[in-house]
């Protein structure tokens, strides 16, 4: 469900009312329950933050060397047997598992001592639910600069995890040595992020300027929202927010996918500010996200797991407060 939550496609509050519909016991369902508090989380994060989840947010990030990305981790040859297939498995399908997330991070981070933004960016651009508050919060989280220690992950931890048997790697360790590592050589040759978004080869189509309008993004694909409406749906992909955030060629795949969801949707590329000169904004409405500060018209909340909203320096601290509300 993950790329379909980030993509707007369905919230959060609409899978915990599934849940709920179950008549599960709360024990069964909170793990769960949990997991879909950490994305709404870490939104509300970013609508505090806002550009500044771009930047160590707690802690500066301690021993950088480098401002790259480990070759080996790029070209999926770690020697790490299970990471090396979990990231040609990324390439292909758009998707890792979010203990193989941290592991990947830790290495960059912790061990390639590579600051985390770069191969953070490198994540999101390939994955189908790349969403950037909880990407770039969670190498945040793992390299120690939103956390008060960083994340280690030892072989026995993948090996337990992903049912694999691989000895004599770099991560073969008690957790004691972690403390003193030297990037092992495999790490220590670096490449920039390099990738670069290519929009749909489309004419931009012709727009009612008066009739009432729905704008969607990349955050925002549903195909319910006011869906027996008769509203113009227009599909904004600015060159701006790809230029900052690319995305590969399969995510670019998927989300247009996604749009064909959507009954007579207009493709528009360009920015809002060109937008505006074929539609009125007093008739426009979009979705609230921090992607769209700049966006004029009628802006509507978005579904929340929770009544429960604002910025919590921790998660234990905001899940508290959903878990007491959830439980009563």
């Amino acid at each position: 469900m993950s790329p379909y939550i980030s993509r707007g496609v369905i919230s959060t509050r609409q899978l915990y009312l599934h849940i709920k519909s179950l008549g599960l016991p709360w024990y069964k369902t909170e793990k769960l329950i949990q997991e879909l508090a950490w994305r709404d989380y870490w939104q509300q994060v970013w609508i505090e933050k806002k550009d500044a989840i771009k930047v160590d947010l707690k802690n500066k990030q301690s021993h950088v060397t480098n401002y790259k990305i480990p070759k080996a981790i790029v070209n999926a040859n770690t020697g790490i047997k299970e990471i090396d297939y979990a990231i040609k498995n990324l390439y292909e399908t758009g998707y890792m598992h979010n203990h193989m997330r941290m592991y990947v991070a830790s290495i960059c981070c912790n061990i390639a001592n590579s600051h985390w933004l770069e191969p953070a960016k490198w994540m999101y651009s390939n994955l189908l639910d790349g969403d950037l508050a909880s990407n770039h919060l969670s190498w945040q989280w793992v390299a120690g600069s939103f956390s008060n220690k960083k994340y280690f992950a030892n072989q026995n931890n993948i090996n337990k995890y992903f049912n694999s048997f691989q000895k004599n790697t770099f991560l073969d360790l008690d957790y004691e040595a972690f403390e003193n590592i030297t990037t092992p050589t495999i790490l220590q040759e670096n490449t920039s992020f390099d990738v670069s978004t290519k929009l749909p080869l489309v004419e931009n189509p012709i727009l009612d300027k008066n009739k009432t309008s729905l704008i969607y993004n990349f955050y925002n694909i549903d195909p319910n929202w006011y869906k027996n409406k008769d509203m113009q749906r227009i599909f904004l992909m600015e060159p701006s927010f790809f230029i900052d955030n690319p995305v590969s060629k399969n995510v670019m795949n998927f989300i247009m996918k996604l749009t064909r969801n959507i009954k007579e949707i207009k493709i528009f590329i360009g920015e809002f500010s060109s937008l505006e000169k074929y539609v009125n904004t007093n008739n426009l409405y979009y979705k609230e996200h921090p992607t769209n500060n700049h966006y004029k018209g009628n802006q509507e909340d978005r579904e929340w797991i929770s009544s429960i909203k604002g910025y919590y320096p921790s998660f234990f601290g905001y899940w508290k407060k959903i878990k007491k509300e959830m439980t009563q």
